[in-house]
């Protein structure tokens, strides 16, 4: 599914893995430490070798001592995979929903997006950010993600296409029906 945002970019979303994707940069859905995880994470950094966590050490010494803050975005060397960036983000812990997750959810994906744009790249996929082990609810997830690299991919110059990368295919189905809905919402064509 592709919805085409404006005359030179548009969203696709698909089903696969995330550190197979042959693109410009991709998104981590990273902890706070940057030091791998599990899920996306642990994935990325296992396919990318251990150059990433060495730049991600770098910018825990010298910008983020106390952890990256959640919603904002830091790249890397991508390692061995074969992307020019890793674009590290930390999402929120779902907590019910009352302690503005929505706003850090969309933060970590605008913040990612404008990184992604000031490094002047063409494509960058992003995971399902946050509805992994931090449990945001996948449906109120795809709603903010959806409609947050809409509103902000019209302002955009170098970047010409945002994945979104889901690995399972009932998140794919959730992300669907969200972009469905906010494709109607605001007039946008939707290719296939």
């Amino acid at each position: 599914m592709k919805l085409r945002v404006t005359d030179s970019t548009f969203i696709t979303l698909l089903t696969g893995d995330i550190t197979q994707q042959t693109v410009d940069a991709i998104v981590n859905a990273a902890n706070p430490t940057l030091y791998g995880g599990g899920g996306v994470d642990g994935a990325i950094h296992a396919a990318g070798g251990p150059l990433i966590l060495e730049e991600c050490r770098k910018i825990r010494a010298q910008k983020w001592p106390n952890g990256l803050p959640i919603g904002e975005a830091v790249a890397t060397t991508a390692g061995v995979l074969q992307v020019k960036h890793v674009i590290h983000t930390v999402g929120p812990i779902w907590h019910g929903g009352d302690e503005n997750e929505p706003e850090l959810l969309a933060n970590a994906y605008r913040n990612s997006l404008y990184l992604a744009e000031s490094l002047q790249l063409n494509t960058v996929a992003f995971p399902s950010i946050s509805t992994g082990v931090y449990g945001y609810p996948t449906e109120h997830a795809a709603h903010v993600a959806i409609e947050t690299l809409v509103q902000h991919l019209h302002p955009i110059k170098y970047i010409q296409e945002v994945r979104m990368v889901l690995f399972q295919r009932s998140t794919f189905e959730t992300f669907y029906e969200a972009a469905n809905e906010i494709a109607a919402r605001h007039g946008i064509r939707i290719e296939t």
